[in-house]
């Protein structure tokens, strides 16, 4: 069983990150927390580890610039990052025009789009100031934690 508190020090780590679900895992126990929804901690051994997937997906992203230096010239400006594993969506439904399109000026607090994990919608906001100048994901994909979903040129 673990610890009340070792338990509300994770629930203040994520009001203070701001995030909605977390899955932690060891060889012993697994807990799952989601704000906005059931609370609950399991003892079962896990199928997988989560540390090891999150840091194989960045080591493998600086490979792709690496090729593709040689074959274009690499766009400058600053990348907004899934937060989370979900399905990426550019506008709040079907017929809705997209949160922001190529070109587009964002703030901070622009919402750029919302991911959909486990039937909560979470609208991700920009972080940074700019011009967007590319989407480089399609409404409707799954994304991973991490993956950059647009690229701005900062102001």
């Amino acid at each position: 069983m673990i610890d009340i508190r070792k338990l509300k020090e994770l629930v203040k780590l994520m009001v203070a990150n701001d995030l909605a679900e977390m899955d932690l895992r060891d060889t012993d126990e697994q807990v799952t927390i989601r704000r906005h929804g059931e609370t609950f901690v399991t003892s079962a051994p896990p199928a997988q580890l989560v540390a090891p997937t999150q840091a194989v997906a960045p080591a493998a992203a600086p490979a792709a610039p690496a090729a593709s230096e040689a074959e274009a010239p690499v766009e400058e400006g600053v990348e907004i990052v899934s937060p989370m594993v979900g399905t990426f969506y550019t506008s709040p439904d079907p017929d809705s025009p997209a949160f922001v399109q190529v070109g587009a000026s964002v703030s901070e607090d622009t919402t750029v789009c919302i991911i959909e994990a486990m039937k909560i919608f979470n609208e991700i906001k920009a972080q940074c100031s700019g011009t967007v100048l590319k989407i480089l994901v399609n409404s409707g994909d799954p994304v991973e934690f991490g993956q950059p979903l647009f690229l701005v040129k900062p102001q």
